[in-house]
């Protein structure tokens, strides 16, 4: 689907032109077209090919999705895919992605998978006609700056995650639900990430070393982006490592607890052994005992039971294993 279609010179928006008629304004000196489209099928990227001259690899990469985020240059081409990460009502990290192809007088930017626009990008570029002079460059960088700067409220949240599941790695009991929490935000700080990494190396073919020609003029606000994702990085990393640290701590307190409950256990057994044994030894049949003929054999056997149940009781409770 088409958002929308604009030609500019110079920095300055001239019209909104159908797909028609962007052939017509890409020879025209000083001009560039930035066409945007949403969830584009073939016959789109097809007829946006037609009119870019766009790489068939390239095209095929944006048509089925799901890559892995990259840079890379196809002639004069710069061809970007970003992950769009946003959070459902319910808490679950939804992968999208934006795939922007770049020439020296056209943006196309097609975005796959999200409800999250890029309107305030655009209105932002128009506000600065002395930045958006530099033309396509420019409108990546504003691209990128904008999906990379969405990162940083998710590393937030995630952040106040992990804090609040280590509140509660103490509490009684919790430790399953615990483990189950932490692996699941293990997988959105993975998916996070994915989205990061690759991402930060990519970025450095636009600020060091050979420069395409295309983003040449951009290359101090491209090396802004690689040290936002340096932070976000190391953010990541931090809460990474953190996890870790939980998830190891949370399986010591599990093994605690069920130490604890072994040693009740095992309390309770010695003080029933006890009593089975004055019991057994009482129970058996034979003729000549002491205490068959002793009209207090009774109430001293049951006595001299309860006693030493009791202080093997004081004894346990007082080393703490009851």
């Amino acid at each position: 689907m088409l958002i929308n279609c604009v030609v500019y010179r110079d920095g300055t928006k001239l019209a909104d032109i159908p797909v028609e008629h962007i052939s017509d304004h890409l020879d025209q000196p000083g001009c560039f077209v930035w066409v945007a489209l949403r969830d584009a099928d073939e016959q789109e990227l097809a007829r946006m090919q037609d009119e870019f001259g766009l790489h068939d690899l390239a095209v095929e990469d944006a048509l089925h999705g799901h890559q892995r985020p990259k840079i890379e240059e196809y002639g004069k081409t710069v061809f970007a895919v970003l992950h769009l990460l946003e959070l459902s009502p319910t808490d679950e990290l939804r992968l999208g992605e934006v795939n922007v192809f770049v020439g020296s007088n056209f943006v196309l930017s097609v975005r796959n998978r999200s409800t999250q626009g890029f309107l305030g990008v655009r209105q932002r570029c128009e506000r600065e006609p002395e930045l958006l002079r530099q033309g396509a460059s420019f409108v990546l960088y504003a691209l990128m700056d904008a999906v990379v700067d969405r990162y940083f409220p998710l590393v937030d949240v995630l952040e106040t995650e992990l804090e609040t599941i280590e509140g509660q790695i103490f509490d009684r009991g919790a430790g399953r639900a615990n483990i189950e929490r932490l692996y699941e935000l293990k997988h959105k700080v993975t998916t996070l990430r994915h989205a990061v990494a690759p991402l930060l190396d990519a970025v450095g073919k636009l600020h060091g070393g050979r420069v395409p020609a295309v983003c040449a003029a951009s290359g101090d606000y491209f090396r802004d982006i690689a040290d936002h994702l340096a932070r976000l990085q190391t953010a990541i990393d931090t809460i990474r490592d953190t996890i870790g640290t939980a998830i190891q701590v949370n399986l010591s307190m599990v093994t605690i607890e069920e130490s604890e409950v072994t040693k009740r256990l095992a309390a309770w057994a010695g003080i029933f052994a006890v009593a089975t044994f004055f019991v057994g030894v009482w129970g058996m049949n034979f003729e000549h005992m002491p205490e068959l003929k002793s009209p207090w054999g009774y109430p001293a056997a049951l006595a001299l039971i309860t006693s030493t149940c009791g202080l093997m009781y004081w004894r346990f409770k007082r080393v703490g294993w009851l």
